[in-house]
């Protein structure tokens, strides 16, 4: 049994070792009306985000709101600082009736999945 736990350990070792020395996936090519909505708090917002992001506060009391006035047959980037927030907008957004939704992670996730620079300031 030892030696099947140590067997499977290092194949799962190797595994990971490989995998994280893979190349770096080529930037996801967002279309040109895909709206990127960044769902984190203006203060984080302005701290970083990505540039032609929409700041939309998934903890704002009017996140409902703001999200019905887009279009539900529109196509969004969520992203936020790690992926959990923006997971929820989504299955918020969802609830409302949007379709063509997408969990970019983090900002940093995002910025290298799609190639869009982070900038500061409003």
């Amino acid at each position: 049994m030892r030696r099947l736990l140590l067997a499977l350990s290092l194949t799962l070792g190797l595994a990971v070792g490989v995998s994280a020395c893979t190349a770096p996936a080529e930037p996801v090519a967002l279309a040109e009306s895909t709206v990127v909505i960044d769902v984190r708090t203006p203060a984080e917002f302005a701290g970083g985000h990505l540039e032609g992001a929409v700041n939309i506060d998934v903890q704002s009391p009017d996140f409902e709101a703001q999200i019905s006035a887009l279009d539900p047959a529109g196509s969004y980037y969520v992203y936020c600082r790690s992926g959990n927030r923006s997971a929820q907008a989504i299955d918020r957004m969802a609830a409302l009736g949007f379709t063509d939704l997408t969990n970019g992670g983090s900002v940093e996730s995002a910025s290298s999945a799609t190639g869009i620079p982070v900038v500061t300031g409003p």
